[in-house]
């Protein structure tokens, strides 16, 4: 059965004075329809290289990407991206930024009165209805984010990519981010992958977590799926064992590749059964 998002045997090399860098050594991953994955793993390794590909945004040197069996090599609406930088439009309300993405991917599919009142429900998802008419410098960094994942969910793309989206705000709005990102991923069951370098924010909201060996060539060292039951609460899992299990397993991966400079062989979906790769001492 063939999977609905396949990250197929990825590489990806950039021309530097010195040769190619190899930045990316076949990575491959599958993932079914309504599957959170996050990408952990130190600076450098590859994470936001992986989301570019699968976004169509970089040309994958070697391997490609398969969504709904169909080969992607370039941008579109089928594959929304949520970066750690709002990107909003500054001269536009909330109202208008998410507005100009319904117009551009649903002016032949919806009326007028359609994109409104689209436009209203993903704004109402991301609770920002009451803020419409403001524009970005007037409304908080969590805000600003809740309009950004608002204009991503109104293009009702097959995979939401999601780098580092909670990264540069405050403690307290992270968690209320999380929390409303579980809501609406059980709501719309929308099939994500994010970057993170938060474990605790990576063992609550995914379903498997993807460690990546430390650059250059980096590729997966472990895929870690996340059994915990939905919906999830994270005062009850503060001290659930099996949580802190999943939570102390990627800190050790990570600990164990801190300061290294040699990548382990690539590990796939093929190899999860096998035993724990271990990191070479460099």
């Amino acid at each position: 059965m063939n999977a609905y998002l396949n990250i197929d045997h990825i590489s990806i090399s950039f021309p530097t004075d010195k040769g190619p860098l190899n930045v990316l050594n076949n990575v491959s991953l599958r993932m079914e329809k309504g599957e959170f994955v996050s990408l952990i793993g130190h600076s450098g390794c590859g994470k936001s290289t992986v989301l570019n590909i699968v976004a169509g945004l970089l040309q994958a040197t070697k391997g490609g990407i398969v969504l709904e069996n169909r080969e992607v090599s370039e941008p579109g609406p089928d594959r929304a991206v949520v970066f750690q930088n709002h990107s909003l439009l500054p001269w536009l309300t909330a109202y208008g930024n998410v507005r100009l993405a319904v117009d551009q991917v649903f002016k032949r599919s919806k009326s007028k009165q359609e994109r409104h009142d689209w436009t209203l429900h993903n704004l109402e998802l991301v609770h920002m209805d009451h803020a419409l008419e403001r524009r970005p410098d007037e409304i908080s960094g969590g805000m600003k984010q809740r309009v950004g994942i608002a204009r991503a969910l109104a293009m009702e793309p097959k995979v939401l990519l999601m780098d580092e989206p909670f990264g540069a705000l405050d403690a307290l709005t992270r968690t209320h981010m999380q929390d409303s990102l579980m809501e609406i991923q059980a709501r719309l069951n929308n099939t994500v992958i994010m970057i993170t370098h938060d474990v605790d924010e990576a063992v609550l909201l995914s379903d498997r977590i993807v460690m990546m060996t430390n650059g250059p060539a980096a590729t997966i060292g472990e895929i870690l799926p996340i059994e915990l039951p939905r919906p999830r609460d994270r005062l009850a899992l503060a001290e659930n064992p099996t949580y802190n299990h999943y939570r102390a397993e990627v800190v050790k991966f990570l600990h164990e590749r801190h300061g290294s400079h040699q990548s382990a062989a690539p590990r796939t979906e093929d190899s999860e059964n096998k035993p724990r790769l271990k990191l070479a001492a460099g």
